[in-house]
């Protein structure tokens, strides 16, 4: 896999330099901050053009810099399920989402929130490439995902253990601004397109919307999801 542009990288050399194989440096990077973590890390670097960057890596806005990295390591959804009560996390279950921009604001999201871990489905989903690295712009180091086979399975399991199932509705719900969540909690976020499927419906325990009272446009699933997840936060108990 690889990792481009200077915050993704950046976040990765002060996290976890070991999963770093190499990094390719454009002849005219400048970072010196980069460049010191790079030398102390002792990670291999090779300088190239810029036509020569671009063929390791075809993306917009590489800025002068690329990484060989390691496989995206997905975490163990039982593992994060089991956790001892205070490090339980709040759990972003993913319903359809295949756009990487969404997935990897959505990833943004929960790291700066904290004390959130992402579920993804294996199939009719987007799983963690290259473009959602950098969109994420090093928030992957921080925030665990799993991907699970069966979300509806997960969810079950995730009930056994003493979640909370709730659904986000763009209209029917209830009102995020007065509502009282309740904890440790599993939010489901559909596609903007569909919204949550019905096999993932049928496991909600409350649905709940935001209160829009401007101009009929949408939100789109990430926009949605920050404003979620800093309820969440608000909300959630002192440990």
């Amino acid at each position: 896999m690889y990792l481009y542009g200077k915050n993704s990288i950046l976040e990765r050399l002060k996290v976890n330099p070991k999963s770093i194989k190499k990094i390719f440096l454009q002849y005219n990077f400048n970072g010196p901050y980069i460049l010191n973590l790079m030398k102390s890390s002792r990670i291999p670097l090779e300088r190239v053009s810029e036509k020569q960057l671009t063929r390791i890596k075809r993306a917009d806005r590489l800025q002068g810099i690329v990484a060989e990295v390691d496989d995206f390591k997905y975490a163990d959804f039982e593992e994060l399920l089991n956790k001892p009560p205070n490090k339980k996390p709040s759990f972003i279950f993913l319903d359809n989402i295949n756009d990487p921009h969404n997935l990897g604001s959505i990833i943004r999201i929960a790291a700066c929130f904290g004390g959130l871990a992402i579920v993804i489905p294996r199939h009719r989903s987007c799983a963690v490439t290259d473009a959602v690295m950098h969109v994420a712009s090093g928030g992957e180091n921080f925030v665990p995902v799993a991907m699970v086979t069966n979300m509806s399975s997960s969810l079950i399991q995730a009930k056994k253990a003493d979640y909370w199932i709730i659904g986000a509705a763009v209209e029917g719900g209830e009102n995020l601004n007065k509502v009282s969540l309740p904890f440790p909690i599993c939010l489901v976020l559909g596609s903007e397109g569909k919204g949550i499927r019905h096999g993932i419906d049928k496991h909600l325990e409350m649905k709940v919307s935001l209160p829009m009272e401007g101009t009929s446009l949408s939100l789109n699933v990430a926009m949605a999801c920050a404003i979620f997840c800093h309820e969440i936060a608000r909300q959630r108990p002192l440990v």
